[in-house]
Formats: C-alpha cells, sequence, structure tokens
C-alpha cells in the first residue's frame, strides 16, 4: 500500500519535543529520557500510531518507544501523543536495521511487530522485520524474559515468520490463526488502523508471541 506523503512531515520530525534526535547517544540509558525507570517496550513499524498511543495510555507503568522510518506515517502518531497527557511515550524516525546501534543488550523489555511490510518479492526477505536477520538484531538487545509479539493479516508473512521464528532457534509461545476468535490470545488486545479495516473485511488476523532462545 503506498504511502501518501505529507507536506513538511520530515522537517518537522526534526523540531518536534516527541521524537527522539540522535538515538545512539542514548543507548543504555533510555530511562533518562523517560526520567522514570521503567521497562522499556518498543513498537517497529508502528504506522500510525493508534497501536501504541492506546498501549502506553493504558499501561502507565512502562515506557515505550515508536519506531517509524517514514516521517509522512510518524507524523500521524505523533499527533495522537500531543492530545495524551502521558510521560511514558516517544518516538523515533529511525531505520530499524540498525537497531543495536541504539540500544544496549538487555535493555527491550519487549517488541511488538503489527502489519509489517511483507517485502513480497523473496529476493527482499532480509529486509522483512521477522527475518532471521531482524531476529538476530532483536536478541542483542532484548531482557531476559522479554518477548515479541507479532500481528499480521497476511497469511504468507505470517508462514515465513513462524519458519524464521523455528529456524533462529526462538521459542514460539503462542500461536493463533484466527485472532479475534481466540478468547486466550485475544484479550487484552488492541487494534492497528490496518487491523480494523482487514478485519471488517473478513480477513483473519493471524498472532504469534515468541521469545529468545533460551541462554
Amino acid at each position: 500500500m503506498r504511502l501518501k506523503n505529507v507536506p513538511g512531515a520530515k522537517e518537522e520530525m526534526l523540531v518536534n519535543r516527541f521524537v527522539i534526535q540522535d538515538p545512539q547517544k542514548h543507548r543504555g540509558n533510555w530511562q533518562e529520557v523517560f526520567g522514570k525507570n521503567r521497562p522499556l517496550y518498543l513498537e517497529i513499524g508502528m504506522g500510525k500510531g493508534q497501536f501504541i498511543t492506546g498501549l502506553a495510555a493504558r499501561d502507565t507503568d512502562r515506557n515505550f518507544l515508536g519506531i517509524e522510518k517514514y516521517s509522512s506515517a510518524l507524523i500521524k502518531g505523533v499527533r495522537k501523543r500531543e492530545e495524551m497527557e502521558c510521560d511514558n511515550l516517544y518516538f523515533l524516525c529511525f531505520d530499524a536495521e540498525y537497531i543495536t546501534q541504539i540500544f544496549a543488550p538487555g535493555e527491550v523489555s519487549g517488541i511488538y511487530l503489527n502489519f509489517s511490510d511483507p517485502w513480497p518479492k523473496a529476493r527482499h526477505a532480509k529486509r522483512r522485520l521477522t527475518s532471521v536477520e531482524f531476529l538476530r538484531r532483536y536478541e542483542q538487545i532484548m531482557a531476559e524474559g522479554a518477548v515479541i509479539e507479532f500481528k499480521t493479516d497476511n497469511t504468507e508473512l505470517f508462514e515465513f515468520s513462524v519458519k524464521s521464528a523455528q529456524l533462529a532457534g526462538w521459542r514460539i509461545l503462542g500461536l493463533s490463526w484466527d485472532l479475534h476468535n481466540d478468547p486466550v490470545m485475544n484479550e487484552g488486545n488492541i487494534m492497528t488502523e490496518y487491523e480494523e479495516k482487514f478485519s471488517s473485511r473478513g480477513n483473519c488476523i493471524n498472532k504469534m508471541i515468541i521469545a529468545p532462545p533460551e541462554r
């Protein structure tokens, strides 16, 4: 799906108070950004921010960072953030390929991946956020007990993601091919914009929860 360009979004993301600049300098010290020592959770590829703003409003005992490399999408999430009264949510305009450069080992307590770009061509498989290559990056920054929660309506991407987790030696803690009809996996679910759109069309939503190999 083509992302509509928002004029001025890139420039605004460079000055907005909720968008962290030079994230490399915070590596190992992200709690200082928030001013409170709470577990740190990421949403990578956050799109317009409906999921992470809802999560931050609900789980006030956690710190959240929304990561999105496209400023025209990120600005939508920032607009939502400006209407909130909370101290536990900031954003990064950043490419997750370099995530180990901005988070130290064990610094991240959990990661959310929602309706990620499927990169359908085989030659682009390494770019998928659930590829073995990306799982190895996440493993380097995740704390003991941390998990990844992944949702998509794309069956081919979901099958690929399950296989990637298995190949990388990750543990599959939860798996559903029809999330909204799974009372256990769907408990407490916060829907993204895409999730609302696709499920309204009758598409099944897939979800898996995975943990890194035991250390």
